[in-house]
């Protein structure tokens, strides 16, 4: 159950599910999106970096137990809370276009596996930054990048106790920035801001609190820094597909 295989590129809100292979070719017909097996297959993906990659900005012990403990816990949760539930072989995007009817444990455990994953790639050293087109977007919501930044930024330093902050395109594929309470995001039915999700910081304490204490401004700033944008001008494209 915990093999640390990682299952192609599962981050794509648009993309991720836990579908059969067999539904998926009936469901999907030849599409591009990236899979996840169903529960009984579902493999914990592996964190696609080493535990000290991201230092100094983030330290590895943090990372450790971020990825070992935390996320581990919300996917064990999450695949007892859909076994033998109607929501057993429907797919991620589709479980949080219905989480209002589908219960705590799943919204909570749900979002905190898929959120984690979608974190995971989204963060690396070394990036290009945002593509020409992504760039153009940027500017055209924003009107420049450091706006951007900042918008996000005080997204995520002013959500009010856990959750995440999130850059995403809305249903008119124009970018947007908000921010979701707890584990939430912005495919679920109940979230405060909905769209396709691009980029995403965890505001969480156990996130930053080993190296930032009650610093969380500072954990937001050095974020910037460990930004994978190749992975997020993908996400992008594929959305506006």
């Amino acid at each position: 159950m915990e093999r640390r295989n990682f299952i192609k590129n599962l981050g794509l809100g648009v993309a991720a599910t836990l579908l059969t292979k067999e539904s998926l070719a009936v469901e999907n017909n030849n599409s591009k999106n990236h899979i996840m097996e169903n529960f009984q297959t579902l493999e914990f993906p592996a964190l696609p970096f080493a535990y000290d990659a991201l230092e100094p900005y983030i330290d590895a012990r943090t990372m450790e137990i971020h990825y070992d403990k935390h996320h581990r816990t919300y996917f064990n949760n999450f695949v007892n809370a859909i076994k033998g539930t109607a929501w057993e072989n429907v797919s991620v995007e589709k479980i949080f276009a219905g989480i209002s009817k589908a219960g705590d444990a799943i919204r909570n455990n749900g979002g905190g596996f898929y959120n984690h994953v979608f974190f995971w790639k989204n963060l690396g050293k070394g990036s290009a930054g945002p593509s020409a087109e992504l760039s153009a977007a940027i500017v055209k919501a924003f009107g420049s990048f450091d706006k951007l930044r900042e918008t996000f930024s005080n997204a995520a330093k002013t959500r009010f106790g856990s959750g995440w902050a999130w850059l995403y395109l809305t249903a008119d594929k124009n970018l947007a920035v908000g921010s979701t309470p707890n584990q939430d995001n912005p495919l679920m039915d109940i979230s405060p801001v909905k769209g396709t999700p691009l980029l995403t910081i965890d505001v969480w304490e156990h996130a930053y609190y080993l190296k930032y204490q009650n610093k969380r401004a500072d954990y937001v700033d050095a974020f910037w820094n460990v930004v994978n944008w190749e992975e997020v001008n993908k996400r992008y494209q594929e959305a506006l597909k």
